[in-house]
């Protein structure tokens, strides 16, 4: 387990520091993507402490060092070129992108509406 904090989480496997704990995980608020061989309960637990949902995945071709080929924040995401497009739908679900795309178009038709009418 990759994650560290002091309420009793720990690593299964001997930490290189804090960057290897970083590097394995992306969160923002409305997900996170968690190493592929965090165990459900480790992800469970997890995602109960951060109260939000929590999928396992990798980017760029399969490679587990997730904080280093994707950034992301509550309305886009950014990842590394090797990026297959498996993964990305995997990213998409679990930050919700798509959902705040539908929610741009529809703000985006209603202020133009909102000028029509004026």
């Amino acid at each position: 387990f990759f994650f560290q904090a002091e309420d009793g989480i720990r690593d299964a496997q001997e930490s290189r520091g804090l960057g290897d704990v970083y590097k394995r995980q992306v969160i923002n608020n409305k997900g996170g993507l968690v190493h592929p061989l965090t165990t459900p309960d480790e992800a469970e637990e997890l995602a109960t402490l951060l109260q939000i949902p929590l999928g396992a995945g990798t980017v760029n071709r399969g490679s587990d060092v997730i904080g280093a080929g994707l950034v992301v924040n509550d309305w886009s995401a950014f990842c590394g070129l090797d990026t297959t497009s498996s993964e990305i739908m995997v990213i998409e679900k679990i930050f919700r992108l798509s959902e705040q795309q539908k929610e741009n178009e529809s703000n985006q038709i209603r202020t133009e509406v909102i000028k029509t009418l004026k």
